[in-house]
């Protein structure tokens, strides 16, 4: 017997403390009854628990994978609309991973999977500060004063405040490349950062997350980290 936020974790969904998340989003059930509490027991021997519909098991080992997200492909393991998802490209790999936050749709670039809640859980969290670089082709022409702006802070739709560092590559037949450094990854941050400023993003592609970068990998294609670049995000993680 064991508490449903300890199983998940185990299950390298997500962390103890992430796990109460997911229950109040009503995405846990056990034996397809959903979750209400955090605090439930789980019967490892013959309880199933569930998250998003798809069952969940204690893994066996700790794996760890950099993705080359298309776009057009959605970061979840399944979609209800059909679209392809990031999983398409991992059918071949056991035991199952899940990604390390969220790329959105349209936006394509380095993705981590792993089934290591803790680690998953701290890279994401706003308050280990992990670094992620975008690149993005916006429309028009981007200035300095656009840069100070965005660094300074703008409000987002959340109610939040948003901020990166914006440094520009060059300029495009109209548009600009600019590159920005975030320490938070919230919603559509970096094109709700350059809208704000009068520079919607035409195309967005996250080229590091935490120094680990997709160089030489195709798109769609993946690879196991290395044990430096694994230790490396514990350590960062503060683990």
């Amino acid at each position: 017997m064991i508490r449903l936020s300890k199983f998940l974790s185990l299950c390298g969904v997500t962390s103890r403390r992430g796990a109460a998340g997911l229950v109040e989003e009503g995405r846990v059930s056990i034996n397809d009854l959903k979750v209400e509490k955090i605090g439930v027991i789980v019967d490892e021997s013959t309880d199933v628990v569930k998250v998003d519909g798809d069952e969940v098991v204690p893994a066996q080992e700790k794996i760890y994978i950099l993705l080359n997200k298309p776009r057009r492909v959605m970061t979840t393991s399944k979609d209800p609309f059909k679209r392809k998802t990031v999983m398409h490209y991992l059918k071949s790999l056991e035991p199952r991973v899940y990604p390390v936050g969220r790329l959105d749709y349209d936006t394509e670039g380095a993705l981590i999977l792993c089934n290591d809640g803790d680690l998953a859980y701290r890279l994401t969290h706003p308050k280990y500060k992990i670094e992620k670089i975008y690149e993005a082709m916006v429309t028009g022409r981007f200035t300095r004063t656009d840069a100070l702006t965005i660094q300074r802070g703008i409000p987002l739709e959340d109610g939040a405040v948003g901020h990166a560092r914006a440094d520009i590559i060059g300029f495009f037949k109209g548009n600009t490349k600019v590159r920005l450094t975030l320490t938070e990854g919230r919603k559509r941050e970096v094109r709700q950062l350059c809208k704000a400023v009068g520079h919607p993003v035409k195309l967005l592609r996250r080229v590091a997350f935490a120094g680990i970068t997709c160089q030489a990998l195709p798109h769609g294609h993946w690879r196991e980290l290395t044990k430096w670049e694994v230790s490396r995000l514990r350590t960062l993680a503060g683990l």
